[in-house]
């Protein structure tokens, strides 16, 4: 299953490490993460999507903790 998401980032670095911390969650297919539109795109296992999603979202908080994604 493959999602777009709105998601606040503050800049291109803490793009591409968000990107980077997701992509190793397990269950997590691909991902991007774009600065410049301010979205994510996950590809991820269907059953387990909104677990991963909440996995995604403590990881980007620990890149930067006022990073929001819209679920």
């Amino acid at each position: 299953m493959k999602k777009k998401f709105k998601i606040e980032v503050d800049c291109a670095n803490c793009a591409a490490k968000m990107e980077e911390a997701v992509r190793k969650i397990d269950g997590v297919k691909d991902v991007s993460v774009s600065f410049m539109t301010q979205k994510m795109a996950v590809e991820a296992d269907e059953t387990r999507f909104d677990e991963i999603m909440q996995m995604a979202r403590k990881a980007c908080k620990k890149v930067e903790p006022d990073c929001e994604i819209y679920l």
